[in-house]
């Protein structure tokens, strides 16, 4: 028998949820060591960076019966990661502090590390041991990264929709072609 409702992600396999997780780690530990109690923007950081992660985990399953739904929360992720990365480039520049350059050898270790087997383990000792520069980059560099794939992300839910249309087209559908098998 045919089925309208489509298999639907994992999102903790989802690797925009998995450097998602992994930003919101760094984040809550970055405002504990770097910023002082009662900063409104302990707060905002840390909103930003588990409204990034939790967005991406309610769209995935949304998908299940809407994919306007899907896409709608994967760009609210999108949007917080935005948020968050401003926070950090704004941290970096008021306390006139560098930020390192994409190409840079720092960005580029950063990178590497992320292309092995990912999570917050990878980053601990670089977040617990090292200066709040270079805490703030290695954040910019993990936001900058899930950007990317939710951008993607963002494109492959579009064409999907395309291609296969939404829950109420394929409910019609599935109905039509058994009406079709009964004549």
């Amino acid at each position: 028998m045919a089925r309208f409702i489509p298999p639907h992600g994992n999102y903790r396999e989802l690797l925009s949820y998995k450097k998602a997780e992994i930003i919101y780690d760094l984040t809550f530990r970055f405002c504990e060591r770097f910023l002082r109690k009662g900063d409104r923007t302990i707060d905002q950081m840390v909103q930003a960076a588990r409204s990034g992660k939790q967005n991406i985990a309610e769209g995935s399953k949304a998908s299940l019966t809407s994919k306007e739904t899907e896409i709608k929360l994967t760009n609210v992720a999108r949007a917080s990661l935005e948020e968050l990365l401003i926070d950090y480039e704004d941290f970096l520049r008021v306390r006139d502090l560098s930020k390192w350059d994409k190409d840079s050898k720092e960005a580029q270790y950063v990178r590497k590390l992320g292309s092995g087997p990912d999570s917050f383990e990878t980053y601990r000792e670089f977040c617990e041991t090292r200066p709040p520069e270079v805490v703030a980059n290695i954040a910019i560099c993990l936001i900058n990264q899930a950007n990317y794939l939710l951008d993607r992300q963002i494109r492959r839910l579009e064409q999907d929709f395309i291609k296969e249309g939404g829950l109420r087209e394929r409910m019609a559908k599935v109905r039509l072609d058994y009406r079709r098998s009964k004549e």
